[in-house]
């Protein structure tokens, strides 16, 4: 199987507003990726996603861009549903050891941070975890039910404190599996979209087997 390959560029940079990490990052020039793989054709509606990334060896600065015909935000506290509003995620075994994350973001940055080795048993962060991840949407950060939007943007900013079940002291060096996703599960128009493409009867992001590979700088 081919597997996306992604560096990751190593950039100079302080703990960063993640309201701040657009503009930083167009400064770096940094590269957009395609989360645009429909590998469930029962789930046709492919609306225009993209991701770019960058670090600062303690943390990653993450931001997607979004352009869907609905959104909805119904989910505003951390841990709850997200997957079934308008979802972006990044999963990663960044600690090369079996165990992957699952960094979930509904489209006002409610997140869901799960580990584990596989889909079953999957332990979730606790709340003084995932509030170490910085975020900033471009909708705010109020609920709402589904309703048209078109282009929005969401910024992550996650120190390496957030994979809470490994001691990364610098992240560049490091070679991890991952991939991309966006869904919607909830929607008028379900999706399940990846950046490295799956090979699954039916949708499944929980397969480390099929992710690609990220390379910190």
């Amino acid at each position: 199987m081919n597997r996306k390959h992604l560096e990751v560029k190593r950039i100079n940079a302080g703990h960063t507003d993640p309201a701040h990490i657009h503009d930083l990052l167009e400064q770096e020039n940094t590269g957009w990726n395609m989360i645009d793989t429909v590998n469930w054709p029962e789930y046709p509606y492919k609306p225009d996603v993209r991701f770019r990334m960058a670090h600062n060896g303690k943390a990653i600065m993450l931001e997607y861009e979004v352009n869907e015909k609905t959104s909805k935000a119904e989910y505003g506290k951390d841990n709850g549903k997200v997957w079934t509003d308008s979802c972006v995620e990044f999963f990663t075994g960044i600690g090369g050891d079996g165990i992957y994350y699952n960094l979930e973001a509904n489209c006002i940055g409610t997140v869901l941070l799960g580990m584990g080795p596989q889909r079953e048993g999957r332990e979730r962060a606790e709340e003084e975890t995932t509030s170490l991840i910085g975020r900033h949407s471009t909708l705010g950060k109020e609920t709402f039910a589904e309703r048209e939007t078109g282009l929005w943007r969401l910024s992550l900013h996650i120190p390496v404190e957030a994979f809470c079940k490994h001691r990364i002291a610098d992240l560049s060096g490091i070679t991890a599996g991952a991939n991309f996703y966006k869904c919607g599960d909830g929607l008028s128009r379900p999706h399940f979209l990846s950046w490295n493409p799956i090979n699954a009867a039916k949708p499944d992001f929980h397969r480390p087997d099929f992710f690609g590979t990220i390379q910190f700088l």
